[in-house]
């Protein structure tokens, strides 16, 4: 067995047992894929680990930056109150609406609210809305932008927060500093970005699964 089969089937024993997707989600899957969405959506174990962290954190707001059909939308908008707010943030027009038809389908209409443009443009206007501080922050959108992205989401929570930072790894190319790649070098300032700044304290985790070789950040924002 290769090693990819083999994180395929240990990928989808722990999505089985302990993440199983429900019809809202399994709909949204198949509304992306018909729409001829990337497939670069989260897998269910960490569309779960998205929604234990925004438990975990008793979120009530939460930002998300690159929304795609709405499958990790789902899962962060399950953790939240009643009146809990999410707002997603999706550069591509037709992305958006099935975010949205996703949404509704899943009964998340009305705490979710997906923004459509450039995250760069979208998010001094949310500032400039004063929402209430956002309580946790997963930002899984285009990688050159990144730091520019954990800067937003610093200006947008509070003390205690937490920022989530998607495909870190780059297929490894993160170890290079003479990458030319705008990805990695994006996904590098953005960690350096965690490492330096005197409000955030992070880590970072590799992963191996059914989308193969990657991994996350986690940053925590300070006094």
């Amino acid at each position: 067995m290769s090693d990819s089969q083999l994180w395929d089937d240990v990928d989808a024993y722990f999505s089985g047992l302990l993440s199983p997707e429900d019809e809202s989600l399994r709909a949204a899957q198949r509304d992306s894929d018909t729409e001829g969405l990337p497939q670069i959506n989260v897998t269910p174990n960490q569309g779960k680990l998205l929604h234990l962290l925004a438990r975990l954190q008793g979120a009530r707001n939460v930002l998300e930056i690159g929304t795609l059909g709405g499958y990790s939308t789902i899962w962060l908008a399950r953790a939240l109150p009643e009146d809990g707010r999410l707002v997603t943030l999706e550069y591509d027009a037709h992305h958006a609406d099935v975010a949205r038809r996703n949404l509704a389908h899943a009964g998340l209409d009305r705490i979710t609210e997906v923004r459509v443009g450039p995250a760069l443009e979208s998010l001094p206007k949310l500032a400039d809305e004063n929402p209430a501080p956002f309580d946790l922050v997963f930002i899984d959108a285009d990688k050159v932008n990144n730091p520019r992205y954990v800067e937003w989401a610093l200006r947008l929570t509070r003390t205690g927060s937490l920022i989530v930072l998607d495909n870190v790894v780059r297929g490894g190319a993160v170890t290079d500093p003479d990458s030319t790649d705008p990805s990695v070098r994006g996904t590098r300032g953005a960690l350096e970005l965690v490492a330096e700044h005197p409000r955030l304290d992070g880590t970072a985790i590799q992963t191996v699964g059914s989308k193969g070789y990657d991994g996350f950040a986690l940053a925590l924002v300070l006094d």
